[in-house]
């Protein structure tokens, strides 16, 4: 889903950026071996770019969720957000990365029920939590208890969510271009309404 109003802020590289954004997109390039797309845009502001990865990097590290897990949230939310550039990526990492097996991969991307119970109610409680403002029921909270999780990853989930409203958001604003790295895995929103 892309925002009807198009940010007319141009990508940035090292070259041209500020100086802290200039360091962590060398940083970027050293870790992925190119520049995401969504890293120049971000790099406009300097904040939201530091924010982003911060707090990237504490949900990578932190959460206690496992590497498959971790793409649940994040596809989740991308796709409740509808953010085309953040599924097509999270797919590709999902599935080479993660090890996600596929069918679990293409149930988000297609909003159906995964198959591994512990998956699903973690996408489940995620989406619940994104849609319902952080308010979730007691039901909501028992259900994602039962199955193995525990109170301080409702707080994680918290975090990946902030995560995902800058990366999402931001890509809707600048209309990001997918990367050739992600194209295999590209995902449109079938609930363009804006």
């Amino acid at each position: 889903m892309l925002a009807q109003y198009r940010l007319n802020l141009n990508p940035l590289d090292p070259s041209n950026a500020s100086s802290s954004a200039s360091a962590l997109l060398i940083r970027a390039k050293e870790n992925y071996g190119f520049i995401p797309n969504m890293f120049s845009y971000m790099a406009n502001s300097p904040g939201l770019y530091a924010t982003y990865i911060e707090g990237h990097d504490q949900f990578r590290h932190q959460s206690g969720f496992s590497a498959a897990e971790q793409e649940v949230v994040f596809l989740t939310i991308s796709v409740e957000n509808g953010c085309e550039y953040c599924v097509s990526a999270h797919s590709m990492i999902a599935e080479v990365i993660s090890k996600l097996p596929t069918t679990e991969i293409n149930a988000i991307r297609d909003g159906a029920p995964l198959t591994d119970v512990k998956l699903n109610e973690l996408s489940v409680f995620t989406k619940n939590m994104l849609l319902k403002r952080g308010l979730p029921s007691q039901d909501d909270v028992k259900h994602f208890l039962a199955v193995g999780y525990t109170e301080q990853q409702i707080l994680e989930v918290i975090l990946a969510i902030a995560v995902k409203t800058i990366s999402n958001y931001t890509n809707h604003l600048t209309h990001t271009p997918l990367d050739q790295a992600f194209a295999p895995h590209a995902w449109q929103d079938k609930n363009t309404s804006l």
